[in-house]
């Protein structure tokens, strides 16, 4: 049934439908089921509530919205060219999905201002959300006074039934909720439709009370299809709640309005085709052609340019005056906003000799992180229930807990998913903060997706991972990582740095900082067994991703390239095999894209071609070292699973000792 008249809040709301619709149906590709379900949600929560200015989406005290079902990616994008982002036009809606669109399929921070983080893999957004709004409260806390506020902002998400279907999204509202995460409002669009069908083919559980009992203040909107006003009043006895975070079911119908494919699985990720488009139109009484937004709607729903100019010119004086009454308090908080590291930061690192006693690089790192703690403020991150083991404690800054969210020390729990992501919302909170999160190297498998994310939405996280190779020892295969550092390798735009001493691990954590302030992740690959500090490493080389660093009288008979606890063997191989007569060269290679970014005459200066012999050493899988090793050099590797026994019988056993780098030498020597 056509509808006869519509008020402007219900044009409003169809325009956002119909531009997901149209943009969709050109792109013959997306979801468009969710943006037509959860458009009056996301209309009253834009137009009544969100603080925000589009002609600056990156103002500091901007509330933070975050699609966690990203699928339905189109609803944000009418949203930020319905309220004025210059960032996404009606002619970038209509290359929706296209080649180099700033509309592509799933949200990107990196490709469309006004997106605070990348999501699709379903749960990573609402996990994102509890990073933002961990960030928000901590530096609420560490910058406002009784009589300023100038950190006073909302974290908001709309999440969908495959959010809370996946377990990343369970651990991060679990700590959310331990937290009393206040200004974190989660809306639930529950339309009980997902890929397969009806969510009861395999989600039948009271989702309420599962938030309930994370400790979640829980509301319920009947009607999210037509009640606007129910809606609104949700969203402000949310706010009314400070001391939990707030999650309201929003009950609506996915694909309001098609009258053939709405509440059905068939109109959740594909176009509707072009006579349900005219049906649809037809009955909610949409008579634009595709892509035309009635004037009435724009004049209404670009207020919020105004709005947003008014709401930063109010924080500018606030701040103004804070400036006044506490000068050194905001050149601190200018200093983070800026991105820019105290001078002389890195002067604490510590630097190491031979005669400096031998130690675990994991050791190596706590004492890094805690001196950094000292001149880089902005670190702020934890460990997944392995803090003693991962030595990740900044000591005498006390733990982030509800009530006490100025210190600096946060305790995930078991939930190394969700570290990952909420330290990624925390780095893309834009504050200048520098999360961290730590576990053991083996149990990155299970917070890949985030760690993949951090790579690919710029997110400048630290993963500290320590017990890196089989050395681990008697925990046995389950925990010794082998295939675990090639594949993290792999992903574009992560630096895996894994250091063999004191000196290359201060050198690690110098890379990991500057990155951070550069948005992009690092991942430090730590050992639990004691490793010598060895003559010629240096915080400098680290940076240059590969270096010599002993090398041989003339041009060099063989190459012996080691990472971590492994490059000592190498040194001491080298100088028994330089005593029998061998000109022997070792290159440590902590960090294989580093040097992959140095130039041509660098590398060949450390690899030179004309030496084709050459040897990898690494506990670890030998996939990767080719690259390095060439067609006739071998490698000192392990390409099996490990074995339950003492780190040290484990090394042994599996070939990495002197003796056996020797013998694989000189096989290779001949």
């Amino acid at each position: 049934m056509a509808v006869a008249t519509q008020s402007l809040e219900e044009l409003c709301i169809n325009s956002i439908r119909f531009l997901a619709v149209d943009a969709i149906e050109k792109a013959k590709s997306g979801h468009p089921g969710l943006p037509m379900g959860a458009a009056p949600m996301a209309f009253v929560l834009w137009d009544r509530f969100m603080r925000y200015n589009p002609k600056n989406p990156k103002w500091f005290n901007r509330d933070r919205f975050v699609l966690s079902a990203g699928h339905g990616s189109m609803l944000q994008y009418a949203l930020l060219y319905l309220t004025g982002f210059d960032s996404v036009s009606i002619e970038d809606i209509k290359q929706f999905r296209q080649w180099e669109s700033k509309t592509p399929g799933h949200p990107e921070n990196f490709i469309t201002a006004g997106v605070e983080v990348t999501t699709g893999p379903l749960g990573q957004g609402i996990a994102n959300g509890v990073g933002l709004a961990i960030a928000e409260a901590h530096l609420a806390a560490k910058f406002n006074k009784p009589d300023a506020k100038i950190v006073d902002h909302y974290t908001y998400v709309i999440l969908g039934d495959g959010c809370n279907m996946e377990g990343v999204s369970g651990e991060a509202a679990s700590l959310a909720g331990h937290l009393g995460l206040g200004k974190l409002i989660a809306l639930y669009d529950d339309n009980h439709i997902s890929i397969d069908g009806s969510t009861d083919v395999a989600f039948t559980e009271d989702v309420s009370k599962r938030f309930e009992a994370y400790g979640w203040h829980v509301l319920h909107v009947q009607d999210g299809n037509t009640d606007l006003d129910a809606i609104a009043k949700a969203i402000e006895e949310a706010k009314a709640v400070t001391d939990k975070p707030t999650m309201i079911k929003v009950t609506t119908t996915i694909g309001y309005g098609s009258p053939n494919k709405a509440n059905t699985a068939g109109i959740h990720g594909a176009a509707l085709g072009t006579d349900e488009v005219a049906l649809t139109r037809q009955n909610l009484g949409w008579e634009n052609e595709p892509f035309v937004i009635p004037q009435d709607v724009l004049n209404h729903t670009r207020k919020a340019v105004e709005r947003g100019a008014g709401y930063e010119t109010e924080w500018n004086k606030a701040f103004a005056d804070y400036k006044a009454k506490y000068p050194q308090e905001a050149a601190e908080f200018e200093r983070y906003l800026s991105g820019k590291l105290a001078d002389g930061w890195d002067k604490v690192l510590p630097t190491y000799t031979p005669e400096d006693k031998g130690l675990p690089t994991r050791k190596h790192s706590e004492t890094c992180l805690n001196k950094l703690a000292a001149v880089v403020p902005e670190l702020i991150g934890g460990s997944a229930d392995l803090t003693h083991s991962n030595l990740t404690e900044i000591k005498g800054k006390g733990d982030f807990q509800k009530g006490q969210y100025q210190n600096p020390n946060i305790h995930f729990g078991v939930r190394e998913h969700a570290m990952g992501a909420i330290c990624n919302g925390i780095a893309l909170h834009g504050s200048g903060l520098i999360p961290y999160g730590a576990t053991f190297l083996i149990f990155t498998d299970y917070m890949r997706a985030a760690i993949r994310l951090s790579a690919l939405s710029l997110a400048g996280s630290i993963w500290v991972m320590t017990h890196d190779s089989i050395g681990q020892g008697e925990d046995g295969p389950t925990h010794q990582p082998i295939e675990t550092l090639a594949s993290l390798r792999a992903i574009p735009n992560l630096t895996v740095i894994r250091p063999a001493d004191g000196n290359e691990t201060s050198g690690a954590y110098k890379v990991a900082i500057e990155r951070s302030k550069q948005n992009d992740p690092t991942l430090l690959a730590l050992t639990r067994q004691n490793v010598p500090n060895l003559a010629g490493t240096s915080i400098e080389n680290v940076a240059k991703g590969g270096y010599v660093l002993v090398d041989s009288e003339g041009t060099p008979d063989l190459i012996l390239i080691g990472t971590g606890s492994e490059l000592s063997l190498c040194v001491t191989a080298a100088e028994k095999l330089t005593a029998e007569g061998k000109k022997v060269r070792v290159v440590s290679l902590p960090a294989w894209d580093l040097f992959e970014a140095q130039d041509a005459a660098y590398k060949e200066s450390v690899l030179p071609k004309a030496v084709t012999k050459r040897i990898a050493v690494e506990a670890a899988s030998s996939f990767g070292w080719h690259k390095y090793i060439g067609s006739e050099g071998d490698t000192v590797t392990i390409d099996r699973f490990g074995a339950s026994a003492p780190g040290g019988v484990c090394l042994e056993k599996f070939g990495f000792s002197v003796d056996n780098v020797l013998a694989t030498a000189k096989k290779l020597l001949g």
